[in-house]
């Protein structure tokens, strides 16, 4: 049993579990009770940075379809997201959430062979086909440090600009006391692909300062913030540490909901 103990803190820390725990479903629920967590989200994790199929598992986090069937569960209940959501909350609690500018962007991720082939049109399950091939597009806005925020996902030819508005809609923290959550930042920060007057006056209007910079077309940048665009480079960063999970990288899966799962996996890791 020590053995097994040692090789599930590979997949994560003593201090991680600590936390996560505390956030985690009860064992005893209303059917019959669940296995230990600790080694079926090892597992699970394990399955998010390899990309290897379930059947592939190692025994020693316990059965494949045990495994497979956790993730599944969690991800319709919508559990990994209430995890992520209540750690932001904490977050915010203590002071270590940064409202003071979030920034924005999109990314291209490949989809293997078998993510098509569900029922529906691929629109309806995220997917498409842009320059790159068969894809999903993660559109990814990061608080001030660079910890993720929200996500939406749409096929990979889709722009940028159709799904800022719904990005920042998404990711409301429930603050303390008696106030609504917040949800807007002080600023936006974002590249070339979201100059367009529809989205400066969608920002404006909603006393959100902006720092895009203009497209050549568009005339000078006589308000631009060039020092504040240079933190752009943390959203970028965030974007390559999503994409170091091999199940991020590639999309195995064919139903959108389930690619959310691994991208809300992800999420808590880095808020954790």
């Amino acid at each position: 049993m020590k053995y097994l103990f040692t090789l599930w803190r590979e997949e994560i820390t003593d201090a991680q579990w600590r936390r996560l725990e505390l956030l985690s479903p009860p064992l005893v629920g209303l059917g019959r009770p669940y296995l230990q967590h600790r080694p079926i989200v090892s597992g699970i994790l394990w399955v998010l940075r390899t990309g290897a199929p379930w059947r592939d598992v190692p025994e020693r986090f316990g059965k494949w379809t045990t495994i497979a069937s956790r993730f599944r569960r969690w991800t319709a209940k919508g559990i990994w997201q209430q995890i992520w959501t209540e750690l932001q909350r904490l977050a915010d609690l203590k002071g270590q959430l940064d409202w003071s500018v979030h920034f924005v962007d999109g990314t291209v991720v490949r989809a293997h062979q078998c993510a098509a082939g569900a029922r529906g049109s691929q629109q309806d399950e995220a997917l498409g086909r842009s320059r790159g091939g068969f894809s999903t597009k993660i559109h990814l806005r990061a608080e001030g440090q660079g910890k993720p925020m929200a996500f939406v996902l749409s096929g990979g030819e889709r722009h940028e600009l159709k799904f800022l508005q719904p990005l920042l809609e998404m990711g409301a923290v429930v603050r303390a006391g008696r106030g609504r959550p917040r949800i807007r930042p002080d600023r936006i920060v974002g590249d070339k692909g979201y100059s367009y007057p529809t989205v400066r006056e969608y920002l404006h209007g909603r006393g959100i300062r902006v720092t895009i910079p203009r497209r050549k077309d568009q005339g000078p940048d006589i308000c631009f913030d060039a020092s504040v665009y240079k933190e752009r480079n943390k959203v970028e960063r965030l974007v390559n540490r999503f994409k170091s999970f091999r199940r991020v990288a590639t999309r195995y899966d064919k139903r959108a909901v389930n690619y959310q799962g691994w991208l809300t996996l992800v999420a808590i890791l880095e808020w954790l």
